[in-house]
């Protein structure tokens, strides 16, 4: 362990909240705004097929889709 690791109270690890942490949770909770008041129904091709679904459940799928990418393509490789 290298002193960077350890707080000033001796305990290890560099906090709960730190700076990315803290955008991150706002841009999620931003997002869950963002999904919570576009409730209206849509029409959404997809390739050929036409559905009809509410729009908060669009955005809601794609949140969801970005964040696996996002896990997928940036995980740590010594995991």
């Amino acid at each position: 362990m290298s002193p960077k690791d350890v707080t000033s109270d001796g305990r290890s690890g560099t906090g709960l909240w730190t700076p990315g942490r803290i955008a991150v949770a706002v841009l999620v909770a931003l997002v869950i705004v963002f999904i919570c008041v576009n409730t209206q129904s849509v029409t959404i091709r997809v390739i050929i097929p036409q559905v009809t679904m509410p729009l908060w459940l669009a955005l809601l799928a794609m949140f969801l889709i970005g964040l696996v990418c996002g896990g997928y393509l940036f995980r740590r490789k010594g995991r």
